[in-house]
């Protein structure tokens, strides 16, 4: 069916709408009323089955792109076939989707970029100058699941879409009417297929001055990138997640599927596409909240492997693509996920026991607040001041949950005329865990230990890492080499807990603990 909105990726077009407004007893002369209406012409539509035959069975949809007519959306529709709507003078991009027979012969979409409409005009959409769209996955045991074509058409600075979504892998298209402006047409298309261990998203995407007519693209494997997708289970917990793929540019639909925890989902998808975005949802725990994780972006090349890991340890603060502490005049805001998980992803509603966030003046207490794990808000006195601030997130479970977790940062700050990033830091520590956040016990782990923030891109005068095998009553320094550590994991069953300390180049700090970040099997 052809749609201007579908449930994942909605784009909202505003169109303008006529509207009477009733309920005024007194009249308000409005000199606007005496405004000449734009002049009209008839548009008539005949529509022909692939027989060459009058049909009503079709969908069609006229918007407007630019001149007078460009806030008009109509769907004008006739029994017969033939149908005549009045309309201002302008461009036009028109939809028809024709469904042959019973709807099991699939769909004609034929789609006019440009309709100049400046007389009366007649238009013939005939389903017999479409051609197949036979875009297909190399596995022909794959089964189709449902495909999204969409057209864009840009004019004078106004942009216009048009979509077709099918859950049936039968699509014919064709292009109709003359051509429009060189580059002005951009059209995608989207198919997702499964078979019994892949799935397959498969899009490309075309601009020119036409709309497609037919579609042929039978990728081989070598011609796909593949994306794993590995959803972990916190130790002692299993359940059922979900995963949603989608390109990330253009209106669209994804697919998505069910992952039993732990678990893997694999993708072949359509390099030409672009990137690709990612949706996690956790298995919900009895009485929490729903916990969604994304990579957005994603990045693919053909023949390679690119692989996502989510809500495994080690769990702890993360900064990229975000200041962490704006100041604005006299104003922090305070916005650092402490929970982030091993992938750096940032979980929507982690599940925790309490959280604080703790600020001091010179050494004097400004407030406490408790609430979203490093979230606060408050206000300080003018002026240029030394601060420290102390955010700290507890919640229950097993070694390898990260049972603690404390950032501590001290910095330098003045009043601002705007908001402007207050130099905090995080620091990542991201080993090879089993998909229970789980290390070989009695063995040596790498720990790769990564910057982020205000010490990031060489900015570290002073990183030091430690490690408690005590849940954090003691510590043991290891030294950083190679941008990791090296831990000699204890016996089973024990969790390993990690510190770092860090001083930039600014003389700002970070003090950083993770009790429990993994444990020993």
């Amino acid at each position: 069916m052809t749609n201007s909105s579908v449930p994942r990726r909605t784009v909202l077009r505003t169109m303008a709408l006529a509207a009477a407004v009733a309920g005024s007893t007194t009249p308000v002369w409005n000199t606007t009323a005496f405004a000449a209406a734009p002049q009209t012409y008839a548009l008539t539509i005949k529509h022909l089955d692939r027989n060459g035959r009058p049909t009503g069975a079709y969908e069609t949809t006229v918007t407007g792109v630019s001149g007078p007519g460009a806030d008009q959306e109509v769907q004008p529709h006739d029994a017969s076939g033939t149908v005549t709507v009045r309309l201002p003078k302008g461009r036009y991009l028109l939809s028809s989707a024709l469904t042959a027979g019973d709807g099991a012969g699939g769909t004609d979409w034929i789609v006019q970029p440009r309709l100049d409409l400046d007389r009366d005009t007649t238009v013939t959409v005939d389903a017999r100058t479409a051609a197949p769209v036979d875009v297909r996955p190399p596995d022909r045991s794959a089964g189709f699941l449902h495909s999204a074509m969409v057209v864009e058409v840009r004019h004078r600075g106004a942009e216009r879409l048009v979509n077709l979504i099918s859950a049936s892998a039968n699509l014919r298209v064709a292009h109709l009417g003359p051509d429009a402006e060189a580059g002005s047409v951009k059209q995608w298309f989207d198919s997702y297929w499964t078979a019994r261990s892949v799935d397959y998203a498969l899009g490309y995407v075309f601009t020119g001055a036409r709309a497609l007519t037919g579609l042929t693209r039978h990728p081989s494997a070598k011609d796909l990138a593949t994306v794993k997708i590995r959803a972990a289970a916190l130790p002692g917990t299993a359940g059922t997640g979900s995963v949603d793929l989608q390109p990330s540019a253009g209106l669209t639909v994804g697919v998505s599927r069910s992952l039993a925890t732990p678990g893997t989902a694999t993708y072949l998808v359509t390099p030409e596409r672009g990137t690709w975005d990612i949706t996690y949802m956790a298995p919900r725990a009895p009485g929490g909240s729903t916990n969604r994780y994304s990579a957005d972006g994603v990045a693919v090349r053909a023949g390679s492997t690119t692989t996502h890991v989510f809500d495994n340890a080690v769990f702890g603060p993360a900064l990229a693509g975000r200041p962490g502490v704006v100041r604005d005049g006299d104003s922090l805001t305070v916005d650092v996920p402490l929970l982030a998980d091993g992938g750096g992803h940032v979980p929507s509603s982690p599940s925790y026991a309490s959280a604080s966030t703790a600020l001091h003046r010179d050494g004097v207490l400004v407030g406490t607040r408790t609430g979203a794990p490093g979230r606060a808000g408050f206000t300080v006195a003018p002026g240029r001041a030394a601060y420290r601030m102390t955010s700290t997130v507890k919640r229950t479970g097993a070694p390898g949950t990260a049972t603690r977790v404390t950032a501590s940062w001290t910095f330098v700050s003045d009043t601002t005329t705007g908001p402007a990033p207050v130099p905090v830091s995080a620091v990542r520590f991201s080993p090879v865990l089993g998909p229970t956040g789980t290390a070989a016990a009695d063995a040596v782990l790498r720990v790769p230990v990564t910057v982020q923030g205000a010490a990031a891109k060489g900015r570290v005068r002073v990183l030091a890492v430690s490690v408690s095998m005590d849940g954090g009553a003691s510590w043991r320094r290891v030294p950083v080499e190679r941008g990791a550590v090296l831990i000699h994991n204890p016996g089973a069953g024990t969790g390993v807990s990690l510190r770092a300390e860090l001083t930039d180049t600014a003389g700002n700090t970070l003090t950083q603990t993770i009790v429990d970040a993994y444990r020993t099997q």
